[in-house]
């Protein structure tokens, strides 16, 4: 039995961006055992996932905050991660890091063959490597497929898994019932905030909140649609203006679901309109319409995956746009222009396309 430890502590949308990875994995080698290492925040979104047996979620990230809290936990924390990927005993690891620290722990912790991209000189520990300067012209979805060249697989689907267990969806369920919301509603559910992966560069992402509020109003006097606004709670200042300036108060869900029932909420709306971010590619992998609002990053790179139809992608391109290359955001010297062009009537229009 061959064992493989899949490798990406990035946010939500790169984690789904691996699910294709397993996929195939698991079509090739039916018998395999697949381990996941992962940071601690996305673990809900990996446990799901039939196809992965094991999960470590422990990032570079997460070792750092212990660390902060206790020198001698952190030590323990980094040992024990070692000692249990290690007493696996994996054949492979495909590591989607770009950081030489997670092939040094794999060749640690015993992996022989060690699949990645060499960014910048960071793949000196992988035995295997695709050597890039960023992710450029074609999906990112597509840069980590062709590490599977080293395996000599070939995907065959290169769609996004999210799977929905059915506890989940009855709770999502709960949750909206207790809120109103019936079978035959029209729901339009709102990502105000996203792109929690940046930290405090996340707002780079974010078009207007009180757009969204003149967006959100017009979509109910249109359609008479109920507007679920989700979000966590560090993305409760935007959603309270946008609640605060809306005129046809919305379903209030921020903080109210973890990203364990995110995932099912979201696929009871008939249409997401939403940043750039994790919660858009939940909603392109469970079949959910969306309307996303892109500013610094390249939608051909980090877009809805496939491209299809039931996604529309608005921007408005400027000579520095997309300004996000080679994984550094810089300085923006134009106050988020490339955002706030982007108007309430187009966001609306693609809304209302979709909805019809």
């Amino acid at each position: 039995m061959k064992k493989f430890l899949i490798i990406n502590p990035f946010g939500i949308g790169d984690v789904l961006f691996t699910t294709p990875v397993i996929r195939a994995i698991k079509e090739n080698y039916p018998d395999s055992f697949i381990g996941y290492w992962s940071n601690l925040r996305v673990k809900p979104l990996l446990e799901s996932n039939g196809r992965i047996n094991k999960i470590f979620a422990l990032s570079r990230g997460d070792l750092k905050k212990i660390y902060q809290e206790s020198f001698f936990k952190g030590i323990w924390s980094a040992i024990k991660l070692t000692l249990g990927i290690r007493k696996e005993r994996f054949d492979i690891c495909l590591d989607f890091s770009l950081d030489h620290r997670y092939s040094l722990f794999s060749k640690i912790a015993g992996i022989k063959k060690r699949v990645g991209f060499d960014y910048k000189g960071r793949g000196r520990f992988l035995t295997h490597k695709i050597s890039i300067d960023g992710y450029h012209d074609k999906h990112a979805v597509e840069y980590y497929l062709s590490l599977l060249s080293f395996l000599g697989i070939e995907p065959k689907n290169k769609e996004l898994d999210l799977f929905l267990p059915v506890d989940c969806s009855q709770r999502a369920a709960n949750i909206l019932s207790a809120r109103l919301i019936e079978a035959n509603d029209l729901v339009v559910g709102i990502s105000p905030g996203a792109g929690g992966s940046w930290g405090k560069d996340a707002s780079y992402k974010h078009w207007p909140a009180l757009k969204f509020a003149e967006l959100a109003d017009k979509l109910v006097n249109e359609f008479k649609v109920k507007i679920v606004i989700v979000g966590d709670n560090t993305e409760r200042p935007i959603a309270d203006v946008i609640i605060n300036a809306m005129r046809n108060k919305p379903i209030d869900l921020v903080g109210k679901t973890g990203l364990e029932i995110l995932p099912a909420v979201i696929k009871n709306f008939n249409l997401f309109i939403t940043n750039d971010g994790g919660p858009m590619h939940m909603a392109v992998a469970l079949g959910v319409k969306t309307v996303s609002i892109f500013g610094p990053v390249s939608e051909l790179v980090y877009g809805p995956f496939p491209s299809v139809n039931k996604h529309v992608v608005l921007k408005w391109d400027m000579a520095c746009r997309p300004c996000y290359r080679n994984f550094r955001l810089p300085i923006c010297d134009k106050d988020r222009e490339c955002l706030k062009q982007v108007s309430v009537d187009e966001v609306f229009a693609a809304s209302r396309a979709l909805l019809n």
